[in-house]
């Protein structure tokens, strides 16, 4: 709903009807004094007739500048996205080896990126967006930038490696990029297809680290119903996802939790998260707009009065 910074100056538009109500009695006064000699009487009346219309119609605009000078000083306000309401999103991704898993073409990892960049290109040109890679270890894979390009091209590099999944760290660490840059909201995209069997920090408490921080995340579980066999340091075992975990995270922190059975559920979850995000309107000054407004209706009564069908002869 629109507002005012200073609403008692609206007082001052209950002038403008009186000053309507005057200039109509003013007028009549004026047309009960007037007397016509001349011996066209049809012409002059003719005339006098369209002489009054274009008075109006200057009267008219003085009027409307009033206004809107008066609404102007009283600083109107209405709800509008400004840049203190830009999303800064970072994709946490798991890059473990089970990531090489074939369920998805041409893999879990490249399914991953694929959609993400979907997400990312949902994203307006002022938001930002960064990308944290995790597996045993965790870096940064693209720092936080509004430059969208750099941050998928970035992405376009990312691997597999031969760790484990460091699920808490990998999130700590998304959680300390997205806040990095003020914003209005702070998005973290969790992707993961394992359990957390490694990491200094756990799920729980990075997941609380992410709410107290207000953080919102995300997450995504990434696999099919039957077991891959993957191979980590030489060693044949199955990819496990550690689906309670994920769904932790999501609820501690607002978010919500997907479940990905294969590539195109894993696009339409991303496709599902970008049109969530939520965007708060903050109430913005729009006084500038009335006296813009002003100077065109300036340049009416100056074109009326002076331009080529100028109302004043």
């Amino acid at each position: 709903m629109p507002g005012f910074s200073y609403p008692l100056y609206l007082l001052f538009l209950f002038i403008l009807p009186l000053l309507w109500y005057w200039y109509h009695k003013a007028a009549a006064e004026k047309k009960r004094k007037s007397i016509t000699f001349s011996s066209h009487v049809f012409l002059d009346e003719t005339q006098h007739n369209d002489l009054k219309k274009r008075e109006r119609l200057l009267f008219l605009v003085f009027l409307l500048i009033l206004g809107c000078a008066i609404i102007g000083v009283a600083d109107p306000h209405i709800p509008l996205v400004s840049s203190s309401e830009n999303v800064n999103l970072v994709l946490a991704l798991d890059v473990s080896a089970s990531m090489t898993a074939a369920d998805y073409v041409p893999t879990r990892l490249e399914a991953a990126k694929s959609s993400a960049k979907i997400l990312i290109n949902s994203l307006s040109e002022s938001d930002n967006a960064g990308v944290v890679i995790f597996e045993s270890g965790t870096s940064s894979a693209a720092y936080l930038s509004s430059d969208k390009n750099r941050v998928l091209s970035r992405l376009d590099q990312v691997s597999v490696k031969t760790g484990k999944t460091a699920l808490g760290d990998g999130l700590t660490l998304a959680v300390d990029m997205v806040t990095a840059i003020p914003a209005g909201t702070y998005i973290v995209v969790l992707l993961s297809d394992g359990v957390s069997n490694t990491g200094m920090i756990t799920p729980e408490n990075a997941a609380m680290f992410a709410k107290n921080s207000g953080v919102v995340v995300y997450t995504i579980g990434i696999g099919s119903d039957s077991p891959v066999e993957v191979s980590t340091e030489g060693v044949l075992q199955y990819a496990s996802l550690d689906e309670a975990a994920l769904r932790s995270i999501a609820e501690i922190t607002g978010g919500e939790y997907f479940r990905s059975v294969n590539e195109t559920t894993l696009m339409q979850i991303q496709n599902t998260i970008g049109s969530s995000i939520a965007r708060e309107a903050e109430e913005t000054s729009i006084q500038s707009w009335f006296f813009w407004i002003i100077l065109i209706l300036l340049l009416l009564e100056a074109y009326l009065r002076y331009g080529g069908r100028r109302v004043i002869p």
